[in-house]
């Protein structure tokens, strides 16, 4: 049988290799930390602690702002510093707490928590929104509004996003290697809250190790089965993982649930179990730091608020000037203008490039050679999109279903014009979806 896959996609050199054989390791901050309030997708969280209050490691000092937000939580103990608006790593001036580090981590003390088998699904949805959890591959939805579908039982498939498609990214790949138990653990809360689905773990063909640790550790668990996909990208995006995991394909206008699905990234899953069998709140993450800029490229356990100029000293520090740092993957990620801002829950990378390959870029007519069509996963037409974009046709751009685009930035990648496709479709995309919302 051949390797799961969807037409189009790219295979840009994945840059693993710089990480993927350092194993993770543990770095505590030096100075204050900085926690943004906005983290997640959604309200801001509201501060429940003032300045001069001192706090301990694990304690709650934001509230989630409504139903579609997040608490946060400090990861050190201390003093509040200031409560004011600092940058976060996407480059906005956002309020965010900040907190002396005393270098104690006195926790906060906790009850020993339920077994699984004793909570009810309520219980167990209520745990994971009040621990702060969201989407942590990068897209920071609040993970316990999508364990809350209208019709759970209609649930078939809980899918764990094992692909690790971006390049240069390691984070998902050590944690399979080195925390695999957890990671099924987090699977298994997940399958207690829809008793109809079957769990999948996604696995690119280029993690032969992994897959092989994670067929041995399920082979005794029913509900549960790895399925191997073919390294391409945008293998992890979420409509093509669903597609070539079920079947069953989504456009715009839907959620996964919408198709019986639930997905969830490798460190949202480790995060479940912390919160769930550990009683923890998510208070730190795994972070890659690549790129040829970097003398030590790794994989470092990161708490929260810690300042993304030290992980990078972590890391041995800037070998050369980097021309261009990236948080994120370099095909979806965000260039960044300093490095003095704080690790949130979505960052899984810092990626330091001696180079800046897109600034060298000149623009030139569309050719009509028609790679970007080739190379799109939404099967759109972007050099028509893009074009539509830049005479701002809103209506000619949403006929031409330049919705459907999951901005992976593949047509950009292969145009031999060097046009910004991508962009150009993702800001149409934005004005479409603000104009829809005042509709």
């Amino acid at each position: 049988m051949g390797l799961l896959t969807f037409k189009g996609g790219i295979h840009p050199d994945d840059g693993k290799r710089l990480a993927k054989d350092r194993a993770v390791r543990t770095v505590l901050p030096k100075g204050e930390l900085v926690y943004p309030l906005s983290q997640h997708i959604g309200a801001p969280a509201s501060p429940t602690v003032s300045v001069g209050d001192q706090v301990s490691r694990g304690q709650k000092i934001a509230e989630a702002g409504g139903f579609v937000s997040a608490p946060v939580f400090t990861s050190v103990s201390g003093t509040v510093k200031a409560i004011e608006m600092r940058f976060n790593p996407a480059g906005a001036k956002v309020k965010s707490i900040v907190i002396e580090n005393d270098g104690q981590y006195q926790e906060v003390p906790s009850e020993p928590p339920k077994l699984l088998d004793e909570m009810s699904k309520e219980e167990i949805v209520r745990l994971i929104g009040g621990s702060g959890i969201v989407g942590m591959g990068g897209a920071g939805f609040p993970t316990h509004v999508k364990l809350s579908p209208k019709e759970p039982d209609k649930i078939e498939y809980v899918i764990a996003n094992c692909a690790e498609c971006e390049p240069y990214i390691t984070a998902d790949y050590r944690r399979m290697l080195e925390n695999p138990k957890e990671l099924i653990s987090g699977m298994r809360v997940l399958l207690k809250l829809f008793d109809n689905a079957k769990g999948v773990f996604a696995i690119e063909d280029n993690k032969p190790e992994c897959i092989e640790i994670m067929s041995e550790l399920i082979k005794e668990e029913p509900r549960m089965e790895v399925k191997v996909l073919k390294t391409k990208y945008p293998q992890g995006a979420e409509r093509q993982l669903i597609f070539v995991t079920t079947g069953r394909a989504i456009n715009s206008s839907m959620l996964p649930a919408d198709a019986g699905c639930i997905v969830n990234n490798v460190e949202t899953l480790i995060a479940i179990h912390t919160a769930v069998i550990a009683g923890k709140a998510v208070m730190e993450r795994i972070v890659t730091v690549s790129g040829d800029a970097v003398r030590e490229p790794g994989n470092f356990k990161v708490l929260f608020g810690t300042s993304c100029r030290e992980l990078i000293e972590a890391a041995g520090g800037f070998k050369e000037t980097p021309e261009k740092v990236i948080s994120g993957g370099p095909m979806m990620g965000f260039a960044m203008h300093t490095v003095d801002v704080p690790v949130t829950k979505t960052s899984s990378s810092i990626l330091c490039m001696s180079k800046d390959a897109v600034a060298a870029n000149t623009p030139s007519a569309c050719i009509n050679c028609g790679r970007c069509v080739n190379a799109c996963p939404s099967r759109i037409v972007p050099s028509r999109l893009a074009a539509l974009a830049e005479r701002h046709d809103e209506e000619g751009f949403k006929k031409m279903n330049g919705m459907e685009c999951v901005e992976c930035g593949s047509c950009s990648y292969v145009c031999p014009a060097k046009r910004p496709l991508k962009q150009a479709i993702g800001s149409m995309r934005k004005i479409a979806l603000a104009n829809m919302k005042k509709k």
